[in-house]
């Protein structure tokens, strides 16, 4: 699904230029799940970033669904996205002014669906998540929990192939983390691809496999052996 060849970025203001990420060369099958690991600003987040299209390497090649899209404007960037991966952030990123409901119709509009069928497929992705109780309220009137619950059900409510998480459990409490590490499997179980960014050791046990960078480098990956290929 997912191949960078010496993928680089880097950050250049007056003074200085910083390299984020440096000759990474990663290959990620459909259907893995896969833990992103490593110490603040070793280029976790930026990688996120450049997998998810919000924004292009500096150098290097990036292959997504067997496309080369390391050059794209943001308007061909945005039309993948839109079409095949969902986000979850650890802010949750829900807007203030809409409900639960209208939070996750969003990408469904963005998508051109029809009123009756947004309605069909929100309403049948809240059951699943277990927060159609809270359809009508907004973000600032739920938990944590439920608005972590709220923004995986945005991110998958157009069925993508990919999901991206940062940090998906970051402003949880344990009990509530675990919920969500539990809906992403199930989620990676039914057939989405999963590429999560964390900095907890429990949650990385979820994953298949783990990458570890430091410096901007990959330094190792490790396997599960249930997925080992």
């Amino acid at each position: 699904m997912i191949r960078t060849v010496n993928l680089k970025k880097l950050y250049t203001t007056e003074e200085v230029e910083t390299t984020a990420l440096d000759s990474v060369n990663i290959d990620i099958k459909e259907k893995e799940f896969v833990a992103i690991m490593g110490p603040s600003g070793c280029g976790k987040s930026t990688l996120l970033n450049l997998l998810g299209m919000l924004d292009n390497p500096s150098e290097g090649e990036y292959y997504f669904l067997n496309e080369e899209v390391s050059k794209y404007t943001e308007r061909q960037r945005a039309n993948i996205r839109k079409r095949n991966i969902g986000f979850v952030f650890q802010s949750f990123n829900l807007i203030d002014e809409l409900t639960v409901f209208e939070n996750v119709e969003l990408p469904l509009l963005y998508l051109g669906v029809s009123a009756s069928e947004r309605k069909k497929i929100v309403e049948e992705v809240l059951e699943r998540m277990q927060i159609m109780h809270r359809r009508d309220h907004f973000p600032q009137q739920l938990s944590g929990g439920q608005q972590q619950r709220v923004a995986v059900s945005r991110a998958v409510v157009a069925k993508p192939a990919l999901i991206l998480a940062d940090e998906p459990t970051g402003n949880l409490d344990s009990a509530n983390g675990e919920e969500v590490m539990s809906i992403l499997t199930q989620l990676n179980e039914g057939g989405t691809t999963i590429i999560m960014v964390t900095h907890s050791p429990h949650d990385s046990e979820f994953a298949h496999r783990i990458i570890h960078l430091f410096d901007g480098h990959v330094v190792t990956e490790n396997y599960k052996e249930k997925f080992h290929v």
